[in-house]
Formats: structure tokens, sequence, C-alpha cells
């Protein structure tokens, strides 16, 4: 027989879900189920806690002890960068293929980099400011008219300054 299901101990589980949507029970019940939790109410949870982040899909981390779920957003790069652009909701079911061809501040890739920055690989903003202007080049948008690579090369020649924390 497995061991007894400890109550008080913590799990955590990270779900990919669409903001603002109560995703398919079907999915969160194996996740979740085991955990003695209710996949539907877990659901509405869901959607009611990343309903600022409408449409766009987004990670979420649900911390679970007690048979008590609680939910908070882990947003990526990418969809921090989306957002920035304050592009119109879409609908996700009729609009396909979006391109995301707007044009963010260097200030919102700093701002962004300092929420990245406890998940980041580098050890100094600058860094992490590379690696944000690298997902703005995959996600497609520019960064104060330029290009995010043409940025990235004028960080590492010094022309850009990025503040040290």
């Amino acid at each position: 027989m497995p061991p007894k299901f400890d109550p008080t101990a913590v799990h955590f589980v990270y779900l990919r879900v669409v903001g603002g949507e109560v995703g398919a029970t079907s999915s969160l019940a194996p996740k979740i189920g085991p955990l003695g939790l209710s996949p539907k109410k877990v659901g509405d949870d869901i959607a009611k806690a990343t309903g600022a982040w409408k449409g766009l899909k987004i990670t979420v981390q649900l911390r679970i002890q007690n048979r008590q779920a609680q939910v908070s957003v882990v947003p990526s790069a990418a969809s921090l960068i989306i957002k920035a652009l304050k592009e119109p909701q879409r609908d996700r079911k009729k609009v396909k293929h979006v391109q995301h061809n707007g044009n963010i501040t260097l200030d919102d890739v700093i701002s962004i980099a300092r929420e990245m920055r406890p998940r980041s690989g580098s050890r100094y903003l600058s860094g992490t400011c590379k690696e944000i202007l690298g997902t703005a080049q995959s996600v497609g948008c520019t960064v104060d008219g330029q290009a995010p690579h043409d940025v990235i090369d004028g960080i590492n020649s010094g022309d850009i300054e990025i503040p040290q924390e």
C-alpha cells in the first residue's frame, strides 16, 4: 500500500492556462484530483486570478496545503512583452497567427527584466535585459523603433546604459 497522504505537506503544481478562462476540468483532474481537490472549484479560482491576463497563455502556480489551493500567476517573458504591447483583446477561437509587430520602450524592457530577475540566469540586470530583448525578437516587436538585436548590440558596446539593479 502507498504511504498515507500527509495533509500538511505543501505541493506545488504548475499549469499553463489561458488567462481569464475556465480551463477544461479534464486536464486539471489528473493533476489535483489525487491531492483531494475539486477540479471545477480550482478552475474557477484560476479564471478569477488570471483575469488581468485575458486571452494570453500564462503559467499558473498552485500551492496546495490542507486541501486548499492558492493560485498565483507566474508570467513568462513573452506574456509580459505581449501585455506591454497593449494589444486589444482577441478571440482565440477566431483570430489565429497574430503578428505582435508593435513597439515597446526600453523602460518597459527594464521593468519586465526587474520582474523576471529572480528567475533569470544572468548575474546582472543588463544580462536579464538582453534575455528579454531576445524574447522580444522572437515575439516580433521593436524596441524604441529599432530591432531588439540592435539594442542588444548597443548594450554590449556600452552605447545604451542599463542601471545596475
